[in-house]
């Protein structure tokens, strides 16, 4: 092959690159839009300031030094178990009301997706703080999205976990639907909210 071809197929697989780098980001503040996952068990893509920002948009008067300890503790957490933090982090908005509570389960509780929630005799589990709070969602969405064959890291704080069963059986938001909720829309709420959060 001569020199000037390799060139031009060296050529053509940069731009072959930066083509489908451009559907992964693109848009967004400054061209840096991306992608978030709707599958449970894969890597969140949203830093901290990112999430920070989207939740603000949504409710500015909220206490942004709680929101980016929160934001903090849900990009940690989920690392260490391997569970996507974007999803983790649009189904607390959507379970706490952008953290207005409002239902059964108070602030004081530190549980941020309604974990074991069901009436005014069962209020849901309470956290003696904020990162156990999380740990425990973190520990719930690892029930559902992963099979037995995949064990915690952290030491077991979530209460239902044993009561997930099958395990594994909602390995994208989409299935949280009817599995984790009752609502036949929650899914797609929750996909909503994430198309929501690839703009920051």
């Amino acid at each position: 092959m001569s020199a000037r071809k390799i060139f031009s197929s060296a050529i053509a697989a940069v731009l072959l690159a930066l083509s489908f780098a451009s559907c992964v980001s693109s848009g967004g503040a400054g061209g840096k839009e991306k992608y978030c996952s709707r599958n449970l068990s894969e890597e969140g893509t949203k830093n901290e300031k990112q999430l920070v920002n989207f939740f603000m948009a949504n409710r500015p008067d909220a206490d942004k030094k709680q929101v980016k300890r929160l934001a903090r503790y849900y990009i940690s957490e989920a690392r260490m178990e391997g569970i996507n933090s974007d999803c983790a982090w649009v189904q607390m908005c959507l379970e706490t009301g952008w953290l207005s509570f409002g239902g059964l389960v108070k602030p004081e509780m530190h549980n941020y997706c309604g974990l074991g929630a069901i009436s005014a005799e069962q209020p849901g589990v309470k956290f003696e703080t904020e990162q156990l709070g999380v740990r425990a969602h973190i520990q719930h969405l690892h029930a559902y999205a992963t099979t037995e064959d995949v064990p915690l890291r952290n030491e077991l704080i979530d209460p239902r976990y044993k009561w997930v069963l099958p395990r594994g059986k909602a390995p994208t938001v989409r299935e949280l639907a009817g599995t984790w909720a009752a609502d036949p829309e929650y899914g797609k709420k929750l996909d909503g909210l994430l198309a929501r959060l690839e703009k920051f």
